[in-house]
């Protein structure tokens, strides 16, 4: 894990100081969030949103690094089996680091980048529980934005979920492959500041 982390933020900071131009911006929208896979089978999409901060560095021609700090409500709402619906909140502090391409004029981009996420709560049905949600959760995202000027924008992105919400037994890559996992779609939108 420290590797990890380690190598990440010598990453972003080979890429500030090679950086030509490097802006910072909000962003924030709207999360449709649910749990795919493991013994989840009928998993329906939770509401939520996030918030936080970016920063766009241009590297060369049309292609930008944008790291992101963000907190992200998600989860699922699954039926009970008695008529009522169960919802699963997990909060997370999300640390995007993502490849954006802008293909047209600097209006339309394409993005695609890995994703950590530092569980920072877990609650169901509104009370704090104290599960056995994993603390770190491992992500890849792929979206497109349209910026209609230079400092507003909008995005689309979806989130697929790489590691296993919970601590099952995971004995091989099977196991790894069949249990569940975070899918996250974002709308939002930013501004980025001159």
């Amino acid at each position: 894990m420290k590797k990890i982390i380690l190598s990440a933020i010598a990453i972003m900071a080979f890429a500030f100081t090679n950086a030509q131009e490097t802006r910072f911006g909000v962003k924030g929208g709207l999360n449709i969030s649910s749990i795919v896979g493991g013994d989840v089978r009928d998993a329906n999409a939770l509401v939520g949103f996030h918030i936080g901060g970016l920063a766009e560095i241009h590297l060369v021609e049309k292609f930008y690094i944008q790291p992101e700090l963000l907190f992200s409500t998600q989860g699922a709402k699954f039926d009970n089996g008695f008529g009522n619906d169960l919802d699963i909140k997990l909060n997370y502090l999300n640390i995007p680091v993502l490849a954006k391409y802008y293909i047209v004029d600097k209006k339309f981009s394409v993005e695609a980048g890995p994703q950590l996420g530092f569980l920072l709560s877990e609650k169901w049905d509104n009370s704090d529980f104290d599960g056995d949600a994993k603390s770190v959760d491992f992500g890849f995202n792929f979206g497109a934005g349209y910026s209609f000027t230079d400092n507003f924008s909008v995005g689309l992105r979806y989130t697929v979920g790489l590691s296993p919400i919970w601590d099952d037994n995971i004995d091989d890559s099977g196991d790894l492959y069949d249990s569940a996992k975070n899918g996250n779609f974002q709308i939002s939108a930013a501004y980025k500041f001159n």
